[in-house]
């Protein structure tokens, strides 16, 4: 999947989500502007892949308590130069969470992200003050998987750790409106 591929899937989400245009407008204007989009180098920001991992029975949902940001989030990260942001996803969802069976969700045959969102990453310091990187934006592009029963979650490198939650859970303990909009649109797409 390249740049084309990508733009394609874009159109296809803003057809299902068309109050969403704001969002897509930007990424659709990194991935226009910059050829680089797949690059983490690439500033203002760069694409990035991130997986809403449902169990087999659509109950729970994976998080990972991300080790730099503090915060439970979806698994996800840097393309780093790979333009097939499907499997971007699957690589980090699988990385992060120890789940080596999980299967992308299309709705009704087709290719689309379950969402997408811009969000600025934070500069970070090393304990002498001194930058290690600078603040920029990750367009993060974000799909569907169903995990297969009976695997057990794995805490990585990346992450303090790695959780189920079910739906009553995730809405009271997560505040991050993005991750708030996943888990009401994996609601709808598997309803």
């Amino acid at each position: 999947m390249h740049r084309y591929n990508l733009l394609q899937m874009l159109e296809r989400y803003l057809a299902l989500y068309p109050n969403e245009q704001p969002m897509v407008a930007r990424i659709t204007a990194l991935v226009e502007q910059h050829t680089d989009c797949f690059e983490r180098t690439c500033k203002p920001g760069h694409i990035t892949g991130s997986a809403w991992v449902v169990s087999s029975d659509h109950q729970q949902a994976a998080l990972v308590h991300h080790r730099k940001l503090g915060k439970w989030l979806q698994p996800g990260g840097h393309a780093d130069g790979d333009g097939d942001v499907v499997q971007v996803a699957w690589r980090e969802a699988t990385e992060e969470t120890g789940l080596t069976d999980i299967t992308l969700y299309q709705l009704e045959g087709t290719l689309v992200p379950l969402d997408v969102d811009v969000h600025e990453i934070p500069a970070r310091y090393d304990q002498q003050g001194q930058l290690i990187e600078e603040a920029h934006e990750h367009h993060d592009i974000r799909f569907l998987f169903i995990a297969g029963a009976n695997q057990t979650l794995v805490t990585s490198e990346e992450s303090h750790a790695v959780e189920w939650f079910d739906q009553q859970e995730l809405r009271d303990r997560i505040e991050e409106e993005s991750v708030l909009r996943l888990i009401e649109k994996a609601a709808e797409w598997l309803a």
